[in-house]
């Protein structure tokens, strides 16, 4: 049984150290091309990329090292000989597929700027186009430098695993016992331990400098696990053509405009954005929701500026963030946090800040890397990055998904004081407690959920009460805004009041306070907020300063799970993409009738799709 132990170990370091090697291979190929890889780049940054790449490149060897398990312990009972023929033809196609995907990831990385994934199958559906750039020669040269680097890996790996892993066992069922063991060890390597969030490309991000990121994720890893989520997207929902859908589109999301309110009495204000997880309109009283829930929201509307008529963008967090941060729209069937490859295409308030001379920091108290939440924080311009592993062992086990808010808020209040003020910062915190199972150390209310949003608005409450009595209040400029909404309300969880979400802006540098009863998006955040500090916001093209003077057609978009809504002054409808019907259907005038007997449905219909039609289209040309 020895004899397999050590096999098994010596094949799992191998592929580890293969791609470990990978990465200042990667690196030299990459100085020795030009571009990213001519940066200043020291030892320190070397090393920093092998280490932070390791979590990925040990999983990737863990999938790669199943099978051969699993042949040592079918080998066990069936005799080896034959186990030990198969390995042979799976080391060469490993061996072969590594050199590809390797040779491949550096040699096309100075022209796409990002890992190898799944595209690269849409560019291969045309041969002739996809090596259209490249000499005959190059091509040539590749394929031999894949054949020999495949060659050199399969050798390495058949030195790994000798004969004797496959020999007779006379204690099977013990054998077999803990070869089963250790499938279940591999496994928690493959998902990367036993934390809430999955093994993704993110856990190897750890810098502002997206090549140092590109190049300690693993290139395997990459695109397997992008396959299936790359699309061909902008052929999905195709309902017009390109001049109907021009047409459908025309007023939707205006550019340039003037100003028709100043709301900050300073262009250059200290940001501090609060993302609320899940505190939709439900919960607050003044917009319909419990009444009691959250009365510091309440008494704090009243002295700022209080958007009543706001639609969160998507229904769940790594989707309503990439609206709020980045001004853009809920996609119904993907998630463009998951996708590095996209979300860092993306313009973002935090990168706008940063080019304007501001510090972003970022500060969450769950588990970072959850929804490859990490890579995409760190791609859309923030430059500190704190979450769950920055407390402490007992502060982490205060709340299910992390750190409790409470804390988290006592930690955001404490580095507020000692930001600087000698230059802009932003810092944005998401909250985490008003999330199921709803266990707060807090007692307000009976009902669990009630409970947990009354919490975070109690916390909420104190931070701003505290940064009252501090100078800079001054110059502060307070965003609270949810991640998305909630149905607390026994109804259909798409219906508009669970996406009806409350927007505040406080602090001292509100010039004035006001109530803005227009109908507004989530995603208009990026926008409305960029204009009113004078700073470049029409390369956010599904955001919209709702304070420009060609606002002039107030209306919302949201999605769901395959579906889709769009609100105006005449009402609202929902349609469902997978049923191809409208299922509800609320005329302003009427209240709720079938869309077939309401004159203003079908325009709502077709300004929905064609929102829906141009988001996959942006997607698909990224």
């Amino acid at each position: 049984m020895k004899e397999r132990i050590v096999a098994l170990a010596k094949y799992y370091l191998t592929l580890l150290l293969i791609f470990v090697a990978e990465k200042p291979l990667f690196m030299l190929y990459q100085w020795v091309a030009g571009g990213a890889g001519q940066g200043d780049y020291g030892v320190k940054e070397w090393l920093q990329v092998v280490w932070h790449g390791l979590p990925v490149d040990r999983s990737t060897a863990g999938y790669i090292t199943a099978f051969p398990l699993l042949l040592v312990l079918v080998g066990t009972w069936m005799g080896g000989r034959t186990m030990r023929k198969i390995l042979r033809v799976y080391n060469l196609i490993i061996g072969i597929i590594l050199a590809v995907i390797f040779l491949g990831d550096a040699v096309t990385y100075p022209f796409w700027g990002m890992k190898l994934d799944s595209s690269i199958f849409f560019y291969l559906q045309s041969p002739k186009d996809a090596f259209a750039s490249a000499p005959w020669y190059m091509t040539l040269l590749g394929f031999a430098a894949a054949g020999v680097i495949g060659w050199l890996a399969y050798r390495v790996l058949e030195w790994s695993v000798n004969d004797n892993a496959f020999s007779a066992c006379g204690r099977r069922v013990s054998a077999s016992a803990l070869l089963v063991l250790l499938l279940g060890l591999l496994f928690l390597e493959i998902r990367g331990g036993v934390s809430q969030s999955t093994m993704n490309v993110g856990k190897a991000y750890f810098s502002q400098d997206q090549y140092l990121n590109h190049s300690a994720v693993n290139p395997a890893f990459s695109l397997l696990s992008s396959m299936g989520k790359e699309k061909d997207f902008d052929q999905m929902f195709n309902f017009f053509d390109q001049e109907t859908l021009d047409e459908q589109l025309q007023g939707l999301f205006p550019k340039g405009g003037l100003l028709t309110d100043t709301l900050l009495n300073t262009d250059r204000p200290n940001v501090l954005l609060i993302i609320m997880e899940g505190f939709g309109a439900d919960f607050i009283e003044e917009l319909g929701g419990e009444p009691g829930v959250a009365p510091n929201i309440a008494r704090l509307s009243n002295e700022g500026i209080f958007f009543t008529n706001c639609y969160a963008g998507s229904f769940r967090t790594d989707r309503g963030t990439v609206c709020v941060l980045n001004g853009h729209q809920g996609l119904p069937t993907e998630s463009i946090m998951k996708m590095p490859s996209k979300s860092s295409t993306l313009n973002s308030i935090p990168a706008r800040l940063a080019d304007a001379g501001y510090s972003t920091s970022f500060l969450y108290g769950g588990d970072i890397n959850f929804t490859n939440m990490q890579s995409y924080l760190w791609s859309n311009g923030y430059q500190t990055i704190e979450s769950d592993r920055d407390f402490t062992a007992a502060e982490r086990a205060t709340g299910a998904w992390g750190v409790t808010d409470s804390i988290v808020f006592r930690r955001l209040l404490s580095e507020l004081k000692a930001m600087p003020t000698d230059a802009p910062w932003h810092k944005a915190f998401l909250t985490l407690s008003s999330h199921e199972p709803f266990e707060v150390p807090f007692d307000r209310f009976e009902d669990k959920i009630l409970n947990s949003f009354a919490y975070t608005d109690h916390c909420l409450g104190q931070l701003v009460d505290s940064l009252k009595q501090l100078p800079l209040w001054d110059n502060l400029l307070l965003i609270a805004v949810p991640d998305h909404g909630f149905c607390y309300q026994p109804t259909n969880r798409h219906y508009p009041h669970a996406h009806h979400i409350p927007m505040l802006w406080i602090g001292g540098a509100v010039s004035h306070p006001i109530r803005v009863d227009r109908m507004i998006s989530q995603s208009d955040l990026a926008a409305t907020l960029l204009a009113q500090m004078g700073l470049p916001h029409d390369d956010f093209p599904f955001s919209r300063n709702v304070f420009a003077d060609n606002y002039d057609y107030p209306c919302s978009f949201y999605s769901f799970k395959n579906g889709f809504a769009f609100a105006d002054s005449t009402g609202i409808t929902l349609y469902d993409n997978d049923a191809e019907d409208v299922f509800y259907n609320e005329s302003s005038a009427q209240g709720l009738i079938p869309a077939s007997q309401d004159s203003a449905s079908a325009h709502r219909l077709a300004r929905g799709k064609a929102i829906l039609q141009s988001l996959y289209d942006d997607l698909g040309r990224r």
